[in-house]
């Protein structure tokens, strides 16, 4: 079988290929990296793609869940870290409008390093 493979894939392909395969997958592999910081029972929203930039943080205690929240004037956010135990849905739209992009991160801890769109605004659901 590995004579069939060598034969039918040009050697570039089959390189890549073997890295995949070969390459070990960690249990943590879902953890932040270091730049990522966002503490637990927090949302966090990176400027910059990569969890660069200012980072705003918002916290279950000073947000009204299911209610549109709005980044500060003008600002928007292109990375983000889940950490409320609670979905969030981030949106393209300041008021959190349908009409444009959006998506919702489950809250079990999930990090978003580069969002498809200008995240705008952000609503926290009860569940």
């Amino acid at each position: 079988m590995r004579v069939a493979m060598e034969a039918t894939l040009p050697m570039a392909t089959a390189a890549a290929l073997a890295a995949v395969l070969l390459t070990p997958v960690h249990a943590g592999a879902t953890a932040p990296p270091a730049a990522g910081d966002c503490s637990a029972g927090q949302l966090c929203l990176w400027e910059k793609p990569g969890f660069k930039g200012h980072r705003h943080v918002y916290e279950l205690s000073g947000t009204d869940i299911e209610s549109c929240v709005a980044l500060p004037e003008g600002g928007s956010a292109q990375a983000l870290a889940n950490r409320t135990g609670r979905p969030v849905t981030a949106y393209q739209s300041a008021e959190c409008a349908e009409t444009g992009e959006f998506q919702t991160y489950p809250g079990s801890g999930t990090w978003a390093p580069q969002s498809p769109y200008q995240v705008r605004a952000f609503k926290i659901w009860e569940r």
